[in-house]
């Protein structure tokens, strides 16, 4: 995963990201909890009883030991890497330009978020005192604060992504969500502030749960009776709230390193799961915005009531595993088997179930997959027969016979998939039928495996998420009481991820791909 050249030289051999950032992750906790013992230690010593309330020097003072705290952690860990201490981002050499840009945007941001809260009548100004010495040491605060959180996610994770051939964005990406999952924990946090966030909220659960454990019907059984229930308690229709459950299953089932789908695609066209999961993520992520920010909108109306129980968040933690290595690029055997031990694990401390009932679950999921085997050995067969009898052939030929150039070619692939999955109902199997036939398009004319691999996935995806006779949609309507056909009006992230699918072909998106 390291790049070969940074700045036109040869990067030095160091551990991989996916080993170095969470051995980064752990001295600096074992230092934050160290210095935050000595700061507080410090405060009784000076303050005594008062030392339960110190006021904006305590906070400074306990902030002032997480930053050492972090520099403390990085410093070693920039030596051991072979990486200059420039790369944490402290130098002010050509950025005090940027520097006031910032303080500026970060002012004219602070105003406008004063203005709308002043409008809207959620703030009310009652006086006016000017105290010197307490803007002052909340800005010295503040200050620390960032310089803390900066150096932690931008400085040193987001530094360490970037020393990779990862995708600058997907790094961005990655840090971004590592910075917004850290302030969960938060003990001030108050979710749905300003907005209703209830529909986009359980469709970033399905596509989370989906691209974690890698298929669309585990996470529709998971979350469509939730769904349902939610549905019932708020004047959203059920078929509405199924179809946005099935909508994230398919974004995860198209993106995740573990998902039969992406596996059949890439063994099929000869491609790395990690360069297929790039040139998907760039289709992908634009059409599940699209949605989210719809769901965002229709939902801002949304009255629900209803008492919000604690999350047991250490019950994520096996999904972020999976997801993380994953993402890291560690074989997908491993994964799984991380995936399969941290499960465990973590069900029989919550007590979830006992040793012998983690076996029996892992025992009825390999029970469930045991007539995909079947099916995919027998397609396997039939495509053998078909293609000694020389049917592979002629089906290349007449469908590739006013075909002349890399767009033809691609729709062609884009066709052949869709019409095996509306005739076999089952994306994985679709994939598996026409892979050969869609790695001969694609060597005729020199379409990109990792693109090729990605029309694969997307349009199986997209047919076997809005055809009512899917195993996807039927589980999802035996779950809710209602027929396929109602809920195929609302499935919006599969309509718009073929879209973009096909805008996509005809503009050659991503280029780097095309």
């Amino acid at each position: 995963m390291e790049a070969d050249n940074i700045a036109g030289g040869k990067e030095p051999k160091r551990l991989p990201v996916w080993a170095c950032i969470p051995l980064f992750i752990v001295i600096l906790f074992i230092l934050l909890g160290l210095y935050g013992t000595l700061a507080r230690g410090c405060l009784s010593l000076v303050l005594g009883v008062e030392a339960r309330h110190p006021g904006v020097v305590g906070y400074i003072i306990l902030e002032a030991s997480m930053l050492l705290a972090v520099l403390t952690a990085a410093i070693p860990m920039l030596r051991f890497e072979r990486r200059p201490f420039s790369d944490l981002g402290l130098s002010l050499k050509g950025h005090v330009k940027g520097l006031w840009y910032g303080l500026l945007m970060a002012i004219l941001l602070y105003l406008f978020g004063f203005g709308i809260s002043f409008v809207l009548g959620e703030i009310e100004v009652t006086g006016f005192q000017f105290k010197p010495l307490d803007l002052l040491g909340s800005w010295v605060f503040f200050l620390l604060v960032a310089l803390f959180e900066e150096i932690l996610m931008r400085g040193y994770i987001l530094g360490r992504l970037l020393h990779t051939t990862m995708n600058k964005f997907l790094a961005l990406f990655i840090s971004a969500a590592l910075f917004a999952f850290m302030h969960i924990f938060n003990p001030e946090i108050a979710f749905l502030p300003m907005l209703n966030l209830l529909l986009a909220g359980i469709f970033l659960a399905s596509c989370f749960i989906s691209l974690s454990i890698g298929t669309s019907v585990g996470t529709i059984v998971a979350l469509v009776p939730v769904a349902a229930g939610i549905a019932g308690k708020t004047d959203v229709s059920m078929p509405f709230m199924t179809a946005l459950v099935i909508g994230g299953a398919f974004f995860g089932d198209n993106l995740s390193f573990i998902s039969d789908t992406t596996i059949a695609a890439t063994r099929t066209q000869g491609c790395a799961m990690r360069d297929k999961f790039r040139a998907n993520f760039m289709i992908a992520i634009p059409a599940a915005l699209v949605v989210f920010v719809y769901y965002i909108i229709y939902g801002s109306q949304i009255e629900v009531a209803q008492d919000i129980t604690s999350v047991e968040w250490g019950k994520v933690i096996p999904y972020l595993i999976v997801l993380g290595t994953a993402i890291a690029g560690i074989n997908v055997m491993l994964v799984l088997l991380l995936g399969l031990l941290s499960t465990g694990i973590i069900g029989m401390i919550y007590g979830s179930f006992d040793f012998f009932g983690w076996f029996s679950a892992m025992g009825n999921g390999i029970t469930g997959m045991g007539e995909l085997i079947i099916i995919t050995l027998m397609a396997g067969g039939m495509l053998e027969l078909v293609r000694f009898n020389g049917g592979i052939d002629y089906i290349l030929h007449r469908l590739t016979q006013k075909v002349n150039n890399k767009r033809g070619g691609e729709l062609s692939i884009a066709a052949l998939v869709s019409l095996a999955n509306i005739c076999t109902a089952n994306n994985t199997i679709a994939i598996i039928t026409v892979g050969s036939l869609a790695n001969g398009i694609a060597e005729q004319f020199k379409i990109d495996k990792r693109k090729s691999a990605s029309i694969l996935d997307t349009f199986s995806c997209v047919v076997q998420g809005i055809i009512p006779y899917g195993a996807q949609m039927l589980i999802a309507a035996e779950l809710t009481g209602l027929s396929p056909i109602s809920i195929i009006g609302y499935l919006y992230y599969p309509m718009i991820l073929g879209v973009v699918a096909l805008l996509s072909i005809f503009f050659r998106y991503p280029r780097r791909y095309s």
